[in-house]
């Protein structure tokens, strides 16, 4: 059986002939740099930074050494980004752009490889419009802007797909361990980054399977592959210790599938438009967009989903990176639309990818809107900072519920100068933790008791939930029986209250 597998793209067509030298770096360089433009746009979302983010920002602000030692306790599964993302505030400084323009990068590069894959596949207008379509994507859309790994990984998944597919179609005697190295490496960079990204591994053996790959094949896969996966394991095994952290991930519910169901479904129709195969060749022998492109949306989904019967994990920012399957696919059925228009209408053709991606802003365009306000996360931790900078007088007091709402504080120290974090028995750097150790619930009343002015951060009313912890009630029942309300303020999902000692 021959270890080399062919592309199905056909020279023969029309709107696919052989691509010029401009062609071949159009065919990238368009897509990555229109993912490019959509990422700036709009980077900032009004100087706000959400929750999750916030986690980002304060713990990238920490020393090297401060950042392993919170490791140990907490968080572990992002020690590599967050080692990534000090180096950068380190250089850069610490910004909304510094923050986001990371997934900006990534994104705009894992568009590039769904468009090389895609040309390498089905011919130029599959490259171009998939690697068009992945930066329209919704999910892409909010993690395109988004301070936290998985655009990374997406980067990761579209890079190591790559790197398979040269490989399938590498021929005899030439030397491939570089190529299987680097796809070894990459893996494993993104499982580091987010273990569950290992779910491109038996996406990309159905991909093995679907065209018949040869035994060397299957068993260098299988070599570099496992080599990947033992390098993780470490991190795998020692963040299962901290699962607590994903304990707030509900159980998986039907109504929780209905959005991987339509991408499925759209997956589906796309790998349908893709039945086309290179003439002479059976069609189990030959790579195509399908062969590729279906198993890297379908295999993660499910995969999320059979995990998710057994501990709750369903949250698609994990398996984000499926969304290259889906844009390979869409690039496929705009292939095909071009090859059934061109024998009649020769030059609308050349303008149908360009029309529908023209077509498909001005539909999206709430949305994109939507994606790039501060609205379109649950909060915003520096608007309240902003607030809590005007109420405060020297010598308040300042109190957190839940306690995960300092991270308000850590990301804008210089609003909260001058109050007294009343709560706090150790801080988040000297606890090695993400939120900081709080004191037992008595001295928490003790030390409110002897206070004037408090201001309480909080949620804002429609998201916030009644204190569960012990410490959090015991604030609650101070606020209430000692205090009165003089200042209410809410915005972009947070609050802050501030109370004055009843005479």
């Amino acid at each position: 059986m021959p270890s080399h597998i062919p592309a199905t793209a056909d020279s023969s067509d029309s709107s696919d002939a052989p691509d010029s030298r401009r062609r071949r770096v159009l065919v990238w360089l368009v897509p990555l740099l229109w993912t490019l433009g959509l990422g700036l746009w709009g980077l900032s979302r009004q100087d706000s930074v959400w929750r999750d983010e916030a986690a980002t920002w304060q713990v990238a602000g920490r020393s090297t050494g401060e950042i392993w030692a919170m490791l140990s306790n907490v968080d572990s599964v992002h020690g590599l980004y967050y080692l990534l993302m000090h180096g950068l505030f380190e250089v850069f400084g610490a910004s909304t752009t510094t923050l986001r323009l990371p997934s900006v990068l990534a994104v705009s590069a894992a568009a590039a490889c769904v468009a090389l894959i895609g040309r390498r596949l089905a011919g130029f207008w599959a490259g171009l419009g998939g690697g068009l379509a992945l930066g329209l994507l919704p999910a892409v859309q909010f993690y395109l802007q988004e301070g936290r790994p998985y655009a990374l990984v997406a980067a990761g998944a579209g890079f190591s797909t790559l790197l398979l597919l040269s490989l399938l179609e590498s021929g005899p005697g030439r030397r491939t361990w570089p190529r299987w190295a680097a796809y070894a490496t990459t893996v494993l960079a993104c499982a580091l980054l987010n273990w569950l990204s290992l779910l491109v591994l038996p996406a990309h053996a159905v991909t093995l399977g679907w065209v018949g790959a040869g035994r060397r094949v299957w068993l260098r896969w299988a070599a570099y592959g496992s080599a990947a996966v033992a390098g993780a394991l470490p991190l795998i095994l020692f963040s299962r210790g901290q699962s607590d952290q994903v304990s707030w991930i509900p159980p998986l519910t039907w109504h929780m599938l209905i959005g991987p169901g339509i991408l499925l479904a759209l997956g589906g129709l796309g790998a349908w438009a893709d039945r086309r195969v290179r003439p002479g060749r059976p069609q189990r022998r030959a790579l195509s967009v399908a062969a590729v492109g279906l198993p890297l949306l379908a295999v993660p989904q499910l995969g999320l989903i059979g995990l998710s019967l057994v501990q709750p994990l369903f949250l698609d920012r994990y398996v984000l990176f499926s969304m290259i399957g889906l844009a390979l696919l869409i690039g496929a059925a705009l292939a095909a639309a071009v090859r059934s228009c061109a024998p009649r209408f020769p030059r609308a053709a050349g303008l149908l990818v360009p029309g529908v991606v023209g077509v498909s802003v001005l539909a999206l365009l709430p949305m994109e809107l939507g994606k790039r306000a501060p609205a379109s996360r649950v909060d915003d931790v520096l608007a309240v900072a902003g607030e809590v900078a005007g109420l405060k007088r020297d010598g308040d007091a300042v109190l957190f519920v839940p306690a995960a709402r300092r991270d308000t504080a850590l990301v804008s120290p210089g609003a909260f100068g001058g109050l007294a974090d009343v709560a706090l028995a150790a801080s988040p750097v000297a606890s090695a933790t993400l939120k900081g150790e709080e004191a037992e619930p008595a001295l928490i009343r003790a030390a409110l008791l002897g206070q004037r002015r408090v201001l309480l951060v909080t949620d804002a009313a429609k998201v916030a939930k009644a204190p569960s912890a012990e410490r959090d009630k015991a604030k609650a029942a101070v606020l209430r029986e000692h205090f009165e309300v003089v200042a209410d303020r809410q915005v972009r999902g947070r609050r802050v209250t501030v109370y004055e000692r009843r005479a």
